[in-house]
């Protein structure tokens, strides 16, 4: 079996590797200009500045299936072409797509289930925000409508009514806004597969969003932790409440992929936030090396076919820990290319971000994250010290990690 990703950076090459180990013949479609190095390391690739359209590729190396690890594949030039070839790839298409693609699709999807979710409301600029905060005076989570990594709006988290409205000042409304009610910090994730009308509850995740410890600072572009759950019977019913009251709506648009939902707890029961179609940006490589059988499963859900859960039992828990580099999450700072010393052999799965290498193989930043440590256990703790463990093996200057994941919003109980 071939695959080809299309992606970069530290969560591609974990799943590329990942799939090597299972004897399935690699490749990636880079689509951005930085994080290559990781990728490289796995397998052929492709930039994008070179091979505009992906189509050709994709037959000349007669791929079986894709897996995208962005939603950006289906906004290109050359997406039409690329769906007429017929290819199984890991994502929902079509009216599918917008659960994640469109937040006031998700809002009113929610609404017509019967799934609770936040007060919500679009603005198209900064008046029409006003005026919403005027009418219903709150403090709110500001959100890109439509769902892009280049997207002008990324989420601003504001505890206060004060707090949202001084925000307004600094927003690009170029694509409006998406205005959700701030709900507190119970936060938690739910990730399953769904294909040949079912779905298939796969771990409870939970995503350290905010830069530094303690859940200080801003929302950084990408998390710098994670922690995924094997959770096949949906022990905290994230899925029961706000999942499967979707199954007829899946059915009717033939729903295929990935399904994640990230869900507040309030008042006793799971508000949904958001909706995403990926296997998410931490929970990737850790829910695939979960499974016995990730080729058979991936394959099987791309062409909307029944699958069995084989999960390994040495591997209840997984966490990551990224070293961020620089400057980070305040990427409006451009920082120098620093050295990147690795101090011993590493004991856990490490995957590269904003890296490269000059010709004597000395590692070197080239971004603002650096790298992921991916570790397993029987238990929680076993997985956080192993992981805590690797990542004092590596030095760079300016770099920092948070050292608090799993001593705060884990376990998802909050009642």
């Amino acid at each position: 079996m071939k695959v080809m990703l299309f992606g970069v950076g530290a969560f591609t090459q974990g799943v590329l590797h990942i799939l090597k180990e299972h004897n399935i013949e690699v490749c990636t479609y880079l689509t951005r200009d930085y994080a290559h190095y990781g990728p490289m390391l796995e397998g052929k690739t492709y930039h994008k500045e070179y091979y505009p359209d992906p189509c050709e590729i994709l037959k000349n190396e007669n791929i079986d299936f894709v897996i995208p690890m962005s939603i950006d594949w289906a906004k290109q030039s050359w997406t039409k072409k690329f769906l007429s070839l017929n290819i199984p790839i890991l994502s929902p298409k079509g009216e599918a797509y917008n659960i994640e693609g469109d937040r006031e699709f998700s809002h009113q999807l929610c609404e017509k289930y019967n799934i609770p979710f936040p007060k919500s409301y679009l603005a198209k600029n900064k008046f029409e925000a006003l005026e919403i905060l005027k009418k219903d005076y709150r403090p709110y989570v500001i959100k890109n409508i439509y769902c892009s990594p280049f997207s002008p709006v990324h989420t601003i988290v504001c505890e206060t009514p004060e707090q949202t409205k001084a925000w307004f000042d600094a927003i690009d409304f170029r694509e409006g806004i998406f205005l959700q009610e701030f709900m507190g910090y119970n936060e938690a994730g739910h990730i399953a597969f769904v294909s040949n009308g079912q779905i298939y509850s796969l771990v409870t995740n939970q995503e350290y969003k905010r830069a530094f410890n303690d859940n200080l600072g801003i929302i950084a572009g990408a998390p710098l932790g994670g922690i995924v759950e094997q959770d096949p019977d949906d022990k905290y019913n994230i899925a029961k409440e706000l999942l499967h009251p979707l199954l007829p709506w899946f059915k009717e648009v033939n729903y295929n992929g990935p399904i994640q939902v990230t869900a507040m707890r309030k008042d006793k029961k799971w508000y949904v936030l958001e909706y995403n179609i990926r296997l998410g940006v931490t929970s990737g490589p850790l829910i695939i090396k979960m499974l016995k059988n990730p080729a058979e499963v991936l394959y099987n859900v791309a062409c909307n076919k029944p699958i069995t859960l084989n999960f390994d039992e040495t591997k209840k828990f997984g966490c990551s820990l990224t070293l961020a580099g620089y400057g980070y999450p305040y990427v409006q700072i451009n920082p120098p290319k620093l050295p990147i010393q690795i101090k011993e052999e590493f004991t856990c799965d490490v995957w590269w971000n904003e890296v490269d290498i000059d010709y004597n193989k000395n590692l070197f930043t080239s971004g603002h994250r650096i790298a992921d440590f991916i570790a397993y256990g029987n238990d929680l703790q076993s997985a956080l010290s192993l992981a805590y463990e690797n990542i004092k093996k590596v030095e760079c200057p300016g770099s920092y990690y948070r050292t608090d994941i799993g001593k705060s919003m884990w376990p998802p109980i909050y009642d």
